[in-house]
């Protein structure tokens, strides 16, 4: 995999990008400067079956690397979610995609993670046949968010493809 390290990537609404009191007039309007673990990485790989484990691996470590306040199960969750997407990408855009690339944004209170391919198929969670094997991996990916108290979607790019992206509170959501 390809490291194109840290970057100014997108980050989700609410993220530290714009503080939510900006305080007195007479105050310094500037946001507070970064966790030490916050930023935005991005990885690329071919769309082979191999890239689905190294990408796994790649954001296990660099959230060690970074020390990223995650809780086990929600890393868990994470890692479960980088693997269907970058499963998804190698299965079914790698025709017209050869490359994919994986990005992991961290913020305060949250954590993107992200898979773009070229290919302009946008997928939608299926129900699938009991029978089958495999065709759960968008689903299961809507679930964990979901349980996290996160968000996912699914966007065009510019050049065409598409991104999929899911945002995790590092958090603990609450219960009613």
């Amino acid at each position: 995999m390809e490291d194109h390290g840290r970057g100014s990537g997108p980050r989700p609404a609410g993220g530290r990008d714009e503080p939510l009191d900006p305080g007195p007039p007479d105050s310094d309007p500037s946001p507070p400067d970064p966790l030490p673990y916050e930023g935005v990485w991005r990885f690329t790989a071919p769309a082979v079956d191999a890239s689905v484990p190294q990408a796994r691996h790649a954001v296990r470590d660099l959230l060690h690397r970074q020390a990223v306040p995650i809780s086990d199960d929600l890393a868990q969750g994470l890692l479960l979610i980088v693997s269907e997407l970058v499963t998804n990408a190698v299965r079914h855009a790698a025709l017209l995609s050869p490359t994919l690339a994986v990005e992991i944004a961290v913020g305060a209170d949250w954590v993107r993670v992200s898979v773009e391919d070229n290919h302009p198929y946008r997928p939608t969670a299926l129900e699938a046949d009991h029978g089958r094997t495999g065709g759960r991996g968008l689903l299961l990916v809507t679930e964990i968010t979901r349980e996290a108290g996160g968000v996912c979607d699914v966007e065009h790019t510019a050049s065409g493809g598409k991104v999929i992206w899911a945002v995790l509170p590092l958090k603990p959501a609450q219960v009613p």
